[in-house]
């Protein structure tokens, strides 16, 4: 099957499938601008909107395993929409984003504004200038596994910068 390149996503496209739905965040991932961080504002808010409004169901557990089926279901989202837009790793797809800053956020709970604010900060951060080892994961694994992996390393950078944070904060007081 030949395949036009498709360069921005439509909402046409978007509803064509579930998959595509996923993998573009729900719509986020069509902003014409910066699609990756409005797909890790949509994380972020809704994040915030549902941990706040069902605090006994959004628990971190909870998010640990959102997180978890979001990972896998991401894989098989980003690697169909990538194949459909002949664009293996579409800045348009922002599932992986989404994955990686509920994944934060889940892991600083409970949070304050102020946090929420820093861990999306230090995840823009992290997944905009990939300092190593995240360029090599993302250099080098591709498909939809590697379209996940590398935000998830981005996660992690910022998780283990919350985790000094707090020791130091422990070792001052």
């Amino acid at each position: 099957m030949n395949r036009k390149p498709s360069t921005r996503p439509s909402i046409a496209f978007m509803l064509s499938h579930p998959w595509h739905l996923i993998s573009l965040g729900f719509g986020s991932g069509l902003s014409p601008v910066i699609p990756g961080t409005m797909g890790t504002v949509f994380a972020a808010v809704s994040f915030h909107l549902l941990t706040q409004q069902f605090p006994d169901l959004f628990t971190p557990p909870a998010w640990y395993i959102i997180c978890t089926a979001g990972f896998l279901i991401g894989i098989k989202a980003c690697q169909f929409t990538g194949d459909a837009l002949n664009s293996p790793d579409s800045g348009h797809m922002v599932w992986d984003e989404i994955i990686a800053m509920w994944l934060i956020l889940a892991f600083i709970m409970p949070t304050t504004i102020t946090q929420e604010i820093i861990a999306f900060v230090l995840f823009r951060i992290f997944d905009m200038t990939k300092p190593p080892p995240i360029r090599w994961f993302d250099r080098h694994i591709h498909g939809g596994f590697g379209v996940m992996l590398d935000d998830i390393i981005a996660a992690v950078f910022a998780i283990l910068f919350f985790m000094l944070y707090e020791r130091m904060m422990l070792m001052l007081s």
